[in-house]
């Protein structure tokens, strides 16, 4: 091969299809913010448990406690938010709730230089964050149906999938460094600068959004958007089988960080290598998730991923420690990243394809309430059964847990029969499904 047939092999795989969707403006935009804030995420999902773990020495109940207080806005807020997101436009709430979780990561550092930080502080903190992520990450989905044809919401997703996995890939790695070097609360400063920068980057997404004034009172459009998830063909299902794998996922997580820094004696900067395994797994299920879900489906490729992730927590619950335990940390990560991937990408993508746009809101947060209340209840238990058990325990019974949901989930006919995204038909609120489901 010539040297120029070379270079135009290589131009041609880097240059853009005329139908990609990064040759959109808004998308573009909006993919660009993700890219920073996610590369900002690596850092607080490192600093702020290594915060509690190591600087205020929290215990694996005290983990979960925090994990928890994070997790209890969904189930205060999802429902009310939906309808109010319903009635206002969404793009400005997502720029603000950046900028809301810049300014409750910068209270850390501040607050530790002050000499007020305790376990105390990083509850409230674990609070706002869940706070945002409720309301303004509900906000942030919606946006994307707006700049995003709904066939292609799965292309969309995945390639969101990316804009996250590159920075898991090396924001792990930078995040130890950075906590090594500043400590962990300093390093959440970064976090704070890089979300100031999604919210600016933001402004140039235009959407064009026409909102609908039903006049109704509040509660009863709280309650439409309930009665529309019940009576959809497909929303229940999807919202026991990931509401359950959420429920084994945070079992898992309260206790990964310390089962690292415990039990394998990993120093942050080790912690943070190993982590780069999960962007692995995330660029790997972000390029091929599409693929995949195409050739078995939207409803087998989630079940896949639920037994991918699950194969991860086994793993690391039944690898001893030493240098395969590191291994097995590692591995764990990795697996978890394809398996959410090629989980999330097809729920996010069946959900939106089902929902008429004047309920979009409504079912996001609704959705979100019914698969994330599960989530504290398994973030107390994996904490407690850490604490009182064993750390690897925790991860055993998340593993054996989801192994039966991805069981269960395959014997429903919904999920086995969704081969392709359902489409609406016309304005009508039920979608169009394969004569399997």
């Amino acid at each position: 091969m010539s040297a120029r047939t070379f270079l135009q092999a290589l131009k041609d795989r880097f240059t853009l299809r005329p139908d990609d969707l990064l040759r959109d403006r808004a998308y573009r935009h909006l993919w660009t913010s993700i890219l920073m804030s996610s590369t900002g995420a690596q850092i607080t999902m490192l600093a702020l448990p290594l915060t509690a773990a190591l600087l205020l020495d929290a215990s694996a109940q005290q983990m979960g406690y925090l994990t928890a207080m994070e997790l209890l806005p969904f189930a205060l807020f999802s429902l009310p938010g939906g309808v109010w997101l319903d009635r206002v436009r969404k793009l400005p709430v997502y720029v603000a709730g950046e900028l809301l979780l810049a300014a409750a990561l910068l209270s850390v550092p501040i607050a530790h230089w002050a000499g007020w930080l305790g376990m105390g502080w990083m509850y409230l903190v674990g609070f706002v964050l869940g706070t945002v992520h409720t309301v303004a990450g509900t906000a942030a989905q919606v946006v994307l149906t707006q700049v995003v044809p709904r066939s292609r919401l799965v292309e969309a997703h995945a390639k969101n999938a990316l804009a996250s996995s590159g920075p898991e890939v090396a924001g792990p790695a930078l995040g130890g460094m950075l906590i090594k070097a500043l400590g962990p609360p300093l390093a959440l400063v970064i976090d704070a600068l890089l979300l100031a920068a999604s919210a600016l980057v933001l402004r140039g997404v235009a959407v064009s959004e026409q909102l609908q004034r039903s006049g109704r009172r509040f509660s009863a459009e709280l309650f439409e958007g309930l009665r529309f998830v019940r009576g959809n063909a497909v929303l229940p299902t999807l919202a026991w089988v990931v509401g359950g794998w959420q429920f084994c996922h945070y079992v898992a997580m309260v206790v990964q960080i310390l089962v690292a820094s415990r039990e394998l004696g990993l120093s942050p900067g080790a912690i943070g290598l190993c982590y780069v395994a999960l962007g692995v797994g995330t660029v790997l299920g972000s390029l091929k998730g599409h693929a995949i879900s195409e050739r078995l489906g939207p409803g087998p490729c989630l079940v896949l991923g639920m037994v991918v992730t699950a194969a991860g927590w086994g793993v690391l619950a039944l690898t001893p420690a030493g240098s395969f335990g590191v291994l097995a940390f590692a591995l764990m990560l990795g697996l978890f990243g394809l398996g959410a991937v090629l989980l999330f990408i097809n729920f996010l993508a069946l959900r939106q394809a089902v929902t008429p746009s004047d309920l979009l809101g409504r079912m996001t947060s609704t959705m979100r309430w019914i698969t994330v209340l599960p989530a504290t209840p398994g973030a107390l238990l994996g904490g407690w059964i850490g604490q009182h058990i064993g750390l690897r325990v925790s991860l055993g019974v998340a593993a054996a847990t989801a192994l039966l949901l991805a069981l269960l989930a395959w014997r429903s006919p919904v999920l086995r029969g969704l081969r392709q995204l359902p489409r609406l038909e016309g304005a009508a609120d039920q979608p169009t499904v394969s004569a399997t489901a």
